[in-house]
């Protein structure tokens, strides 16, 4: 994924890599998801209570939905994401940069669920599957909740998921040592950066735009590439 555009992840062609990305597949069958070999994650996130009823128009749940649908809750120290302006959410392909312990990953994933739901609970949000050559394989999904009965909004994240077979043993010891409590970080920083996102944003100081090149744009929006990059390892596309 080498090439002379550089301008969103270091040293990579952004481009070309989302051309690579539209002829990857899922890399797992609904079937084989099941206990006890995959692990089934819910975290929640309180971000604030509205009036009851349905969302207020530019309050907390429609905030947290924009934020969401942006990708701007991922903590962009430990990972960011490039995709084709306009394209539609759902089938939008991502390419996320993970960042660990001086390592850089480069692994696809494909929007194959929007969720729009008024009933019981006003719900909106997306899940992404992991593609071929993802360190794993699964679904996760970011939905922001609202609770017409008390007004209460919430993040919910949630997914099942279990490492790729065939990482290399360098990839396969970091995995066991640190990819569980890894992932399990990420869903509470997740939390935490969006419940800050829609606080700063209700008081008039929402997230800039993103950073865009080549009609491909970066997430988060403050997720700007470091000159330290260069000298991280790189894989691309390890499982």
């Amino acid at each position: 994924m080498s090439g002379s555009r550089s301008g969103l992840l270091v040293g990579v062609d952004h481009v070309a890599a989302l051309d690579d990305l539209t002829w990857r597949k899922v890399n797992y069958a609904a079937e084989e998801v099941r206990e006890p070999h995959w692990n089934f994650d819910t975290h929640r996130r309180f971000l604030g209570v509205e009036r009851p009823g349905p969302p207020e128009p530019g309050r907390i749940w429609e905030t947290a939905c924009r934020l969401v649908r942006d990708y701007e809750f991922a903590v962009p120290s430990r990972i960011r994401a490039i995709y084709r302006c306009g394209s539609p959410l759902l089938g939008r392909d991502l390419l996320l940069e993970g960042r660990f312990s001086g390592m850089r990953f480069h692994m696809g994933v494909r929007i194959t669920e929007v969720v729009d739901e008024s009933s019981p609970q006003r719900v909106w949000g997306w899940a992404y599957e992991t593609l071929e050559g993802h360190l794993e394989r699964g679904k996760m999904s970011y939905l922001v909740v609202k609770h017409p009965g008390s007004g209460r909004v919430e993040f919910v994240v949630s997914g099942c998921s279990q490492r790729s077979p065939g990482l290399g043993p360098v990839v396969e010891l970091g995995w066991a040592l640190f990819g569980r409590p890894t992932q399990l970080r990420f869903y509470g920083h997740c939390g935490v950066r969006l419940e800050r996102l829609v606080r700063e944003s209700l008081a008039g100081r929402p997230p800039g735009p993103p950073r865009v090149s080549d009609g491909v744009a970066l997430a988060p929006s403050d997720g700007v590439p470091h000159r330290f990059d260069v000298v991280h390892a790189r894989l691309d596309h390890p499982g």
